[in-house]
């Protein structure tokens, strides 16, 4: 059944907290404007399990890169743009709350809390999401960066216990196990301090990638590394031998890339608020070290069946950081069936249940699997009622892009358009 929704004045709406029904007229009466061109929200009821859900389908927020704050340009598989958790949570929360993610990544939806003044909370089995997310809630001053930088002695002649060859300079090398080992020593002397750990993070993100402003040769993008043995055959075909990369000079020149756009207040809210937030790493369907109901939100996005191998992914920023990822992979849990992933889904809403408070919202992001055949909509909102809370809907944002767009490759469907899916649960009082 479709239903016409009616236009509202969106600079009317403020940012404080709305309640369930605010919340749906909200989403319901959004107009989406940008230079003369005005899209109403499409509702849509369909039923799921034999329950009315109403669909909300319009542009609510864009993925362009340069409206998010810089400081989240980190590259990592599978990951959402910012703009996704900065819609819920400035509709949905009030400063100070507590804004969870059981799949953190690279830490998207807590770093998006503190600059937004709440309390992030991040949980993700892998450990070097931890890495990656934590420094930029805390982050140093660039001067402290390059203090730090120019007091760390590069011995060049350092050599790694494996075969690097084939993606670094034998200088560059040599300076990346130098840090590592460097790094290595401060954490074991449990004198790794935020400086530490932002230059760490900084350089796991430059470790592999295809521009001059990575360590390695060109590689694949710098969100996965891919095998020697398959960089060896890149090299080959593209003819290259890796050229010497200044190590500091790139971590150096990341940094104030990840700084430069941030603005005053977010400055402020990360002083405040960064020191606040949580890193933890278990499975998402055992979160006994958060507290019953206090989870005002909860904005995630789960793996999605064994779409994405982690563990491939990351083998060589696990070395950097010293950390076993034979290990990881037996304690990240990837399932290849829809029965199985719904099975881990449900322990996962239990617990969610248990850790949100009474009035609080979980925005759970899914996607088309199959080339669209399987839609996991369908399958999260049973889960999630089942598991104790009210469906309030699903929001599907989709952004048109514009032929200037598509000239650069954005392609991410058939019909030129960028789509989230997301099923929006409140727990009742």
């Amino acid at each position: 059944m479709k239903i016409n929704s009616s236009h509202i004045d969106n600079s009317q709406i403020d940012n404080s907290q709305l309640d369930n029904l605010q919340f749906e007229d909200y989403l319901c009466n959004f107009v989406f404007s940008e230079n003369k061109l005005q899209k109403r929200t499409f509702v849509e009821e369909r039923k799921i399990e034999g329950k009315n859900v109403r669909f909300f389908i319009n542009e609510f927020w864009t993925s362009r890169q340069r409206q998010a704050s810089s400081i989240h340009e980190i590259s990592y598989r599978a990951c959402f743009k910012p703009q996704l958790p900065a819609f819920f949570i400035n509709k949905l929360t009030s400063e100070g709350d507590i804004v969870f993610d059981p799949f953190s990544g690279r830490g998207t939806t807590v770093i998006e809390a503190a600059l937004r003044g709440r309390t992030g909370y991040a949980n993700d089995v892998n450990p070097l999401s931890e890495v990656l997310a934590e420094p930029r809630v805390n982050p140093p001053k660039m001067n402290e960066i390059e203090t730090r930088l120019d007091s760390i002695q590069f011995d060049k002649k350092r050599d790694a216990e494996i075969d690097l060859s084939m993606f670094y300079h034998r200088d560059t090398l040599g300076e990346i196990v130098s840090l590592r080992d460097y790094l290595q020593r401060r954490n074991e002397e449990g004198k790794e301090d935020k400086t530490d750990k932002w230059i760490r993070m900084v350089a796991t993100n430059r470790l592999t990638g295809h521009s001059k402003g990575f360590f390695s040769v060109y590689t694949l993008p710098p969100n996965q590394a891919v095998s020697q043995s398959r960089q060896i055959k890149i090299n080959e075909r593209r003819m290259q031998t890796p050229e010497y990369r200044d190590v500091k000079k790139i971590i150096l020149k990341k940094s104030k890339q990840l700084l430069s756009r941030i603005s005053h207040t977010e400055l402020r809210n990360l002083e405040r608020f960064g020191k606040r937030a949580r890193f933890f790493s278990s499975d998402a369907r055992d979160l006994r070290y958060i507290e019953d109901e206090i989870v005002q939100l909860t904005v995630t996005s789960p793996p999605f069946l064994d779409v994405v191998q982690y563990s491939n992914d990351n083998w060589l920023r696990c070395w950097f950081n010293c950390i076993d990822d034979k290990e990881i992979s037996k304690r990240i849990t990837v399932v290849r069936t829809l029965s199985a992933w719904e099975d881990v889904m449900r322990g996962v809403f239990r617990e969610l249940y248990r850790i949100t408070k009474e009035g609080g919202w979980v925005a759970f992001e899914v996607g088309e699997i199959r080339s669209g055949k399987i839609k996991l909509e369908e399958k999260i909102v049973p889960i999630g009622v089942n598991a104790g809370f009210e469906c309030a809907g699903v929001v599907i944002n989709v952004q048109e892009f514009t032929k200037t767009a598509k000239i650069w490759g954005v392609d991410n469907n058939l019909k030129g358009t960028n789509t989230n899916r997301i099923v929006i649960f409140r727990k009742g009082y």
